[in-house]
């Protein structure tokens, strides 16, 4: 094998290592947090990209380090993954996690003061899951929902006055995601019947808050509805499945379902903020992420 074939599949290992369709999903909401801020409304877009290449370092640097501290229980469980298999170095491997977290703080200092300190708490907060909130069964889906809402509230950051107004919309994120990492536990071994009743049952609590934000005055419900029915449509018929037969297979069938899915709850929250077209906007972004989820892992 010549060096350029070697070269060529090291390359692609570190790209599978940053599950490219999940980062697509991240980009998502900082699209809605920046809808919340009402910022949109201006011409200026540079904030908005400095903070999406923010969430992808920040994102991708967490998702990297996750495999590099799951090396030795992959070398048993998921040995085709990039670092057992030996495509991937752990030592290149948390360089490269370290270069996108540090790329992603730097990134969000860009923008203002508080986004550098959200992005250096995701950032603390994605190595503390990585590192030992996984193994936790109540705090380990709390803490990698903490990184959903902080990413969420990062892109509202763009006005930081906002935040103080809106800071429970990261609830959303929180308790959908825990959803899915209290299910996703059951991947590799099959799941109980009460998780996935209890993940069931985080969903629908979802899809409620995201009905009682028609309380807020400049949140139009009625826009936002058609996401809404689609995000129910798309997550609560496998998280169903998953619960009456919590399979392994049923289980990661849900659990990708959930994660690509992000994209809906985001379009949900930034149409009722900003309006139908900005919703679609975002919405254009789940095809891009699920033909990504077809190429690379998304768990």
């Amino acid at each position: 094998m010549n060096t350029t074939t070697l070269n060529t599949r090291s390359l692609w290992a570190y790209l599978q290592l940053l599950r490219p369709a999940n980062i697509i999903t991240a980009w998502a909401d900082i699209m809605a947090g920046f809808a919340a801020s009402g910022y949109f409304i201006q011409v200026d877009i540079v904030p908005l990209l400095w903070l999406l290449l923010a969430t992808t370092g920040l994102y991708g640097g967490g998702i990297v380090f996750n495999d590099v501290f799951d090396a030795e229980l992959d070398a048993q469980e998921r040995p085709e993954r990039p670092i057992p298999s030996g495509r991937a170095s752990q030592t290149g491997a948390s360089l490269l996690g370290s270069s996108l977290l540090i790329v992603g703080v730097v990134a969000a200092a860009q923008v203002s003061w508080v986004s550098a300190v959200l992005g250096l708490a995701i950032a603390t907060s994605a190595l503390l899951y990585d590192a030992f909130g996984k193994h936790h069964p109540i705090f380990g889906p709390i803490n990698m929902g903490f990184c959903r809402g902080g990413n969420l509230l990062l892109g509202v950051s763009v006005v930081p006055s906002v935040i103080g107004d809106y800071w429970f919309l990261a609830l959303i994120p929180i308790v959908y995601i825990a959803a899915i990492t209290a299910l996703s536990r059951g991947e590799v071994h099959g799941g109980k019947l009460s998780t996935g009743i209890t993940a069931l049952l985080l969903v629908v609590a979802v899809i409620v808050g995201l009905l009682g934000l028609g309380l807020l005055t400049n949140y139009q419900v009625l826009t936002a509805l058609p996401f809404l029915i689609l995000l129910a449509i798309r997550v609560l018929i496998p998280f169903i499945k998953a619960a009456r037969q919590p399979t392994p297979e049923q289980i990661k069938i849900a659990v990708k379902a959930g994660v690509l899915s992000l994209i809906i709850l985001d379009t949900t929250l930034a149409a009722g903020f900003a309006g139908f077209p900005y919703g679609l906007l975002v919405l254009s972004l789940l095809p891009i992420s699920m033909i990504l989820s077809q190429i690379f892992a998304v768990t």
